[in-house]
């Protein structure tokens, strides 16, 4: 008896590759669950998995013929790492491949940009999501959800440009359709939600949710460049903050429909996600 190939899901401990991999359970995939510490999921394979351990790469594509990939968090040069596996993902039976990026970032831009440009001449079948900002920084493990719990503030350079902020349960769902629908998408996909918000709206969603005051700070994009490299490498500081001044600038300011074009129904609201992450 054959054993069914496997969709290798990269992150599958992180914000939308556990998503994606819950998903593609509950529609009866074999998934390969991959992270560093090879965490138990329920009804994955779990998989030992570091981009800077070339060494599991082959244990971890093993038996896949798909992969969902997160790039390694913080790095500004992701495609050093990434595109030698992406060949050796090739080579061992991977057919189709599906890139997380961001609405910020262009085929061919900067960190990740440079693996969206060379996907579709190693693979055949690909595609790349590129959400705009999660709408999980304001409920889960990021920054901000630390600095709103801390601190009941939401510091950013951001201004009052506006941002069609995606849940990260969309995300997945497009992720899951991008891995397993008969055709590929072969294309990019910008993510977002139903509507844009600035930071001063989220900030008031946020308290009317969860009765606890939340202020929106506004920071220069100096400021803001100098409070990320506190925690992260300065060169990966420095574009998130050059991030923020895009949304100041409008770059964010849109919404699409692809959420409902690939799933078919219309993607979540940050008040719901805000309720039903939040609300005690």
């Amino acid at each position: 008896m054959s054993t069914a190939p496997a969709t290798l899901v990269i992150g599958a401990t992180g914000t939308t590759g556990g998503r994606t991999a819950v998903q593609l359970i509950a529609a009866g995939r074999r998934v390969k669950a991959a992270s560093r510490g090879a965490t138990p999921l329920p009804g994955a394979e779990p998989v030992r998995f570091d981009w800077y351990d070339p060494a599991g790469f082959g244990d971890a594509l093993g038996g896949a013929d798909r992969v969902y990939l997160v790039p390694p968090v913080g790095d500004p040069d992701p495609a050093a790492v990434m595109l030698p596996f992406l060949d050796q993902a090739r080579a061992a039976g991977v057919r189709r491949a599906v890139l997380l990026s961001s609405s910020a970032i262009a085929r061919g831009g900067p960190a990740v940009g440079q693996v969206h440009r060379a996907l579709p001449s190693l693979f055949d079948e690909w595609a790349v999501l590129r959400p705009s900002w999660f709408m999980q920084n304001f409920t889960g493990t990021h920054a901000h959800a630390d600095s709103i719990r801390n601190d009941g503030a939401i510091h950013t350079a951001a201004g009052t440009g506006r941002v069609g902020f995606v849940d990260a349960d969309d995300i997945a769902a497009v992720a899951v359709r991008a891995l397993t629908d008969d055709r590929a998408p072969n294309t990019d996909l910008v993510l977002t939600g139903p509507e844009t918000l600035s930071h001063d709206e989220i900030a008031a969603l946020l308290t009317e949710v969860t009765g606890r005051p939340v202020v929106h700070r506004h920071l220069t994009h100096d400021a803001m460049r100098d409070r990320l490299a506190q925690v992260l490498p300065a060169e990966f500081a420095a574009m998130l903050a050059g991030m923020d001044r895009a949304i100041a600038e409008g770059a964010e300011d849109r919404t699409t429909d692809t959420v409902r074009r690939l799933t078919g129904r219309p993607a979540n609201g940050f008040r719901a996600v805000a309720e039903r992450e939040l609300s005690v």
